[in-house]
């Protein structure tokens, strides 16, 4: 039997542009950051985010909204080096705060039950 509950939550997600010792030349600016919040990235207007550092950190950004161990190093690591070999900015990723989903308001696939032997049979 199924939960009414189809609850889950995400965390909301800041990624700020760090300084390091090495210069940044990829247009990066120290305190630039972004939030992402549900499934939307949002940042300051007038600011600006290379397409190289978002390729970088978007892989990363899906796993660090869902809960993970302690443990876990997802949990733990919260910095990004830039892609760039030659640019010093770090990129840290920090857990702002939860929003919590419903399934049947994000999809229109069901959760399926124990008994249930999906779509295909």
């Amino acid at each position: 039997m199924i939960d009414d509950d189809d609850t889950f939550e995400l965390y909301d997600l800041r990624v700020d542009v760090l300084a390091t010792d090495r210069p940044m030349v990829c247009g990066h600016r120290a305190g630039d950051w972004l939030e992402v919040r549900g499934e939307n990235l949002t940042m300051p207007a007038g600011q600006s985010f290379s397409i190289y550092a978002l390729a970088a950190l978007l892989p990363l950004l899906p796993a660090k909204q869902r809960r993970s161990s302690a443990n876990d190093w997802m949990t733990t690591d919260t910095d990004v080096a830039c892609p760039d070999p030659n640019c010093g900015a770090r990129f840290r990723i920090t857990r702002i705060g939860t929003r919590t989903f419903r399934h049947s308001e994000v999809t229109v696939t069901r959760i399926r039950t124990d008994g249930d032997k999906g779509e295909d049979g």
